[in-house]
């Protein structure tokens, strides 16, 4: 369960974080998609051009690595076989130094040099018709071996004292020998007792030593190399000389002879091919390298999966460090627009936590100062809207005594004289507690008990005065007496009830005054039935304008309406219900809440 709450809790962190990242209209997701697009562009052009110089530098490389192949392979042949030629040349030295072939030193030296090369097959003195003046090593010569048709006798007597190397072939001049050699011959002159002498003298190389050579030469991993005789084109060496002779390959040399050196494409056989050409001056062969551009093609598709493959690994790794980065910038000011927002909502006392000195540290450390003055400004503001509304309340509550005082004093002075001395010292005893309420050590707030015990001494006052001219009657529910109430709110509309209901009427009237608690609220009605308000009038008594239009009954109403909607708010106040002829009806809703003991509401 506990593995199960971690991957469920790193789930969510990664998906917020991926929700702050690509929410389309952060400043996050703007700084990502910016870099990314950014560098998808930079990477698709850099991809591109590092793609064509890739391939181009491939292409290049493999024309000068094939150049360099087969001008080695020329070097290595040409060095090989001007060895072999100053080899020859020390045989036809040791001949003319030696007069009266064959003899027994110039027999010593010759084996001397076959010894030493382990490729020379053989060396042989021939007559101009073809029969043998000195065979080394001594060997009976075949019958039949059809010596003065072979190539390289008719080449030296046809170009005496020049150099010539035959075509690959078996030897067949002596018995029990078939080795693959090159011949080289040479029509020379000597001088015996007979006088001078004109003579072939040949050198088979064993070919097995240049084909070695060749075949340790490879150009790419199908790619070959084959000689040609450049006079006739016939080939003289070919790794798949088998299938060239059985016709089941095809080399275009043709083609390859119009070069002397350079390098060429070739499609002639059905397949790319890159034809690079050398010639061996020494013995007119032309060495002939072969490679396939579909291994060219091979290493370009190499490179452009190195790319594909690069790509996505290179934005992964952007989109990581771009997440990061932008997070990094925004997250500062997200903390920023946060904290605005609850400063909106009314939070002043947010403080940001300043890191840096950038501009968001600056930025933020400005926002603590002015978050700070607003803070001081708002209480500063308090403070004087409270002093403002205390100073309204005295004002308004010092309206209500003067004139009841004032006609008090006189019932007392006119019962005092007409001799009812105990109705004075009950008027003098209610007077005495009324006051004692109203002064209340200074405090706005009392208890719904102190507030009715306040009503109820007024209207013994009233009640002497008007000569009992109604009666009256207060209730109140037992849980509502402990709750807290503005002082006074009830004598204005019971002194209004009186003034104004049931003064003028001919019968007793009726005061009915109730506290409950309804809902969280305390509700207070003070019901007479008087003769009740017009109808006209009843929607003007509450007006701002009703104490100036000179309506004496709606200066008490407005006066408590106004007290409540100062201390509780406007939620709070006075309704009025009424009827002519059947009473008035006033009902006082404010909240129900508990006073500190120091006329504080809590």
């Amino acid at each position: 369960m506990k593995l199960k709450a971690t991957a469920a809790k790193g789930l969510q962190t990664v998906r917020s974080f991926l929700a702050d990242t690509f929410r389309v209209t952060g400043i996050q997701f703007t700084i990502a998609a910016s870099i990314m697009i950014i560098t998808i562009v930079v990477m698709a052009a850099v991809s591109g051009i590092l793609y064509t110089k890739f391939s181009q530098t491939a292409e290049n490389n493999t024309f000068l690595n094939n150049q360099q192949i087969v001008e080695q392979v020329n070097y290595n042949l040409d060095i090989y076989l001007r060895g072999m030629a100053q080899t020859f040349e020390m045989a036809d030295d040791q001949i003319l130094l030696n007069k009266g072939v064959p003899t027994a030193s110039l027999r010593e030296h010759l084996e001397t040099i076959l010894s030493t090369r382990e490729d020379l097959v053989s060396v042989g003195l021939f007559t101009p018709e073809g029969q043998p003046i000195a065979n080394y090593p001594n060997q009976a010569m075949r019958s039949n071996s059809g010596l003065t048709g072979q190539s390289w006798f008719t080449s030296a007597l046809a170009s005496p004292n020049h150099l010539s190397f035959s075509l690959p072939h078996i030897q067949n001049l002596y018995k029990g020998s078939y080795t693959w050699v090159v011949s080289m011959s040479k029509g020379i002159s000597f001088t015996d007792e007979r006088g001078r002498v004109d003579a072939v003298l040949v050198m088979d190389i064993n070919f097995k030593t240049i084909d070695d050579l060749f075949r340790r030469v490879s150009l790419g991993q199908k790619g070959y190399v084959y000689i040609i005789d450049k006079s006739a084109g016939n080939i003289v060496y070919h790794p798949q000389q088998e299938l060239i002779y059985s016709g089941l390959k095809y080399e275009n040399v043709e083609q390859a002879l119009k070069y002397t050196f350079g390098t060429y494409k070739d499609t002639s056989t059905g397949e790319d091919r890159l034809i690079t050409i050398q010639t061996t001056d020494m013995v007119g062969w032309k060495i002939v390298g072969v490679s396939y551009m579909n291994e060219i093609v091979t290493a370009k598709r190499e490179i452009g999966r190195f790319m594909v493959w690069m790509l996505p690994v290179v934005l992964l790794f952007v989109l990581l460090i771009s997440a990061y980065m932008s997070a990094k910038i925004s997250n500062p000011v997200r903390r920023l627009e946060r904290s605005m927002a609850k400063v909106e909502q009314g939070d002043f006392d947010i403080q940001l936590q300043v890191k840096g000195d950038d501009e968001v540290g600056r930025l933020s450390r400005r926002f603590n100062i002015m978050v700070g003055r607003i803070s001081q400004q708002k209480e500063q503001l308090i403070e004087e809207q409270e002093a403002k509304r205390r100073s309204e309340l005295d004002v308004l509550q010092s309206q209500i005594h003067p004139h009841f005082l004032y006609n008090t004093l006189n019932s007392v002075v006119r019962m005092a004289s007409i001799g009812k001395s105990e109705e004075v010292v009950q008027m003098i005893t209610a007077l005495s507690k009324f006051f004692r309420i109203s002064l209340s050590k200074g405090k706005h707030i009392i208890t719904v008990e102190e507030e009715l015990e306040h009503i109820r001494n007024y209207l013994v006052i009233q009640k002497f005065r008007y000569k009992h001219k109604f009666n009256y009657v207060i209730r109140a529910d037992e849980d509502v007496l402990s709750y807290s109430t503005l002082k006074l709110l009830l004598q204005p509309l019971v002194e209004n009830a009186i003034y104004h209901g049931i003064e003028m009427m001919a019968d007793e009237g009726a005061i009915e005054i109730t506290a409950s608690l309804e809902n969280g609220q305390i509700v207070f009605h003070v019901r007479d039935d008087g003769l009740g308000i017009a109808p006209q009038k009843l929607s003007s008594l509450l007006s701002a304008n009703a104490k100036q239009e000179g309506e004496g009954s709606g200066v008490g109403l407005q006066n408590v309406d106004q007290r409540i909607k100062l201390y509780y708010g406007n939620r709070y106040g006075i309704t009025i219900t009424s009827e002519l002829e059947e009473g008035t009806d006033v009902r006082i809703v404010i909240p129900a809440m508990i006073s500190d003991g120091e006329g504080r509401l809590a």
